[in-house]
Parts: structure tokens; C-alpha cells; sequence
């Protein structure tokens, strides 16, 4: 988040990487319980391994090397994969308006993430929340965050700073690679007349939609990137966003 590598995605390539973690997460975690219930059977197993012949034994010795590998592979925590999934979901529900929906799943993520007793982790879906309405033109304090702010680490803390559109220049190494061409023009202090420039760094629609909200709030949003905003919000069909953007087109024609 900021270099996120964890379980909760702020962009494209986080999400790519979690996705994929999760499928192999799914595959691991379903040979290793098969492993766990034939541990018993193991001698069973052997014997009945001395009549079998041919294809049969070659196919079940490929099924037991693959069951073999479970002990040095442990399955992702559940905790994990239901915060993730929780993270989704709430964002997804505030996307498209559902504000009941949003905050079921977000204080599910945060019960999940909170049993691990990490500060870090729970800094980041306070951050994804507060991201979340950024990306849709709602600039308020990230009070959940503030509240964790003392004990959050170097790059969550440049993160809160950049949605709140005070970010230092020298922090923005700290952000992640799809927020900091926004974050230097922003700190350039030059309106963004190629939005497409600004925006450049991901092609996932909430990165990108967070880095307008940044422009916006810092008064770099050139009409050409509001109407990008207003495209990216468009096309999953982002309700609560779409209708922000739009507000602040309507605002500036006047």
C-alpha cells in the first residue's frame, strides 16, 4: 500500500498478485487437508501400492508426490482470505451506493484483519476506505486512520497524507508506483492539462480514480482529466462516483 504486498489490493498490480496468491492459496490449502485426512491410511496406502501395476500406479504416485509437498506449503490463514474478500465487497458496495452493504463488509474486514494485531494491516483498509471516497470526490478525514496514525508505519502515513493532499515531495517514493505521477503533479503545483499523463501509472479504475480526487482536491484538475474521471466511473458502472464526477463538471461549466 504504498509498496502493499499484502492481502488487501490498492492497485492493478496488487491485485493481480492477490488474485493469483488466492488460487494457489485455494489449490494448497485443499491438497493439504487431503494430505492431512490419508496421513492415517499411509501404511493402507503402501500395500495396496505392491498390486498395482502400469498406468494406475503411475497416476496414483503422481497424486501422492503432489500430496507429499503439503507439509512445507501452509494454506493462507483464513483470516486473510476473509478480510480480502470483505475489502472487495465493501468497496464494491460504496462504488455503486449501497452504504448498508459498505459498512457490514468494512467492519467485517476490520474484525478479521484486527485479530492479527497488526497496526500496519489495519491501517490499510482504513486507507482503502478512505481511498474509496476520495475516488468519489468526498473529502473528509480519514478518522480511522488518524486514529492509528501514531503507531502506522512510514508508508501508510504518506499515503494518508497524499489522499488528504498534503504529501511532502520527499515521501512520494513512498507511494505506490500507480499514484505517484499524480502525487508529483500535485506537488509540482502545475494543473494537469493531459489528464491521460497524470493517470498513467494503472489501468484499474479505482487507482485512477483516486489520483483524479487528488488532483481535484489540490486544484490541479484540468476539464479534460474531469471528464476522464468521468469515463473511468462510467464504464464498471460506479454509481456513487460517476455521479460525484459529473457534479463537478456541471460545477465548473457554470
Amino acid at each position: 500500500m504504498m509498496r502493499f504486498n499484502t492481502f488487501i489490493p490498492l492497485n492493478a498490480e496488487d491485485a493481480k498478485v492477490s488474485q493469483k496468491s488466492q488460487r494457489n492459496s485455494f489449490f494448497v490449502g485443499f491438497f493439504c487437508r487431503l494430505c492431512a485426512f490419508l496421513r492415517p491410511l499411509r501404511s493402507s496406502i503402501r500395500i495396496g501400492l505392491l498390486g498395482l501395476s502400469g498406468r494406475r500406479l503411475v497416476g496414483l504416485m503422481g497424486v501422492l508426490f503432489v500430496l507429499g509437498g503439503c507439509a512445507s506449503k501452509p494454506p493462507v490463514p483464513d483470516w486473510q482470505l476473509n478480510a480480502k474478500g470483505a475489502t472487495e465487497r465493501f468497496v464494491a458496495a460504496y462504488m455503486s451506493g449501497n452504504a448498508r452493504v459498505e459498512a457490514a463488509e468494512f467492519d467485517r474486514a476490520r474484525s478479521d484483519t484486527s485479530s492479527t494485531g497488526r497496526v500496519d494491516l489495519l491501517a490499510k483498509v482504513e486507507l482503502i476506505r478512505c481511498a474509496s471516497r476520495v475516488a468519489s470526490v468526498v473529502f473528509e478525514p480519514c478518522a480511522g486512520f488518524e486514529r492509528l496514525r501514531q503507531d502506522a508505519p512510514a508508508a501508510e502515513r504518506a499515503y494518508a497524507d497524499y489522499l488528504a493532499g498534503v504529501l511532502q515531495p520527499q515521501d512520494i517514493a513512498l507511494l505506490p508506483a500507480t499514484q505517484r505521477a499524480a502525487a508529483a503533479a500535485a506537488a509540482t503545483g502545475a494543473t494537469s492539462a493531459t489528464p491521460a499523463a497524470s493517470l498513467k501509472g494503472s489501468s484499474d479504475p479505482l487507482s485512477q480514480l483516486v489520483a483524479a480526487g487528488v488532483l481535484l482536491r489540490t486544484g490541479r484538475a484540468s476539464p479534460a482529466l474531469l471528464q476522464q474521471a468521468v469515463d473511468i466511473a462510467s464504464a464498471p458502472g460506479w454509481r456513487r462516483p460517476l455521479l460525484a464526477w459529473l457534479g463537478v463538471q456541471a460545477q465548473r461549466a457554470e
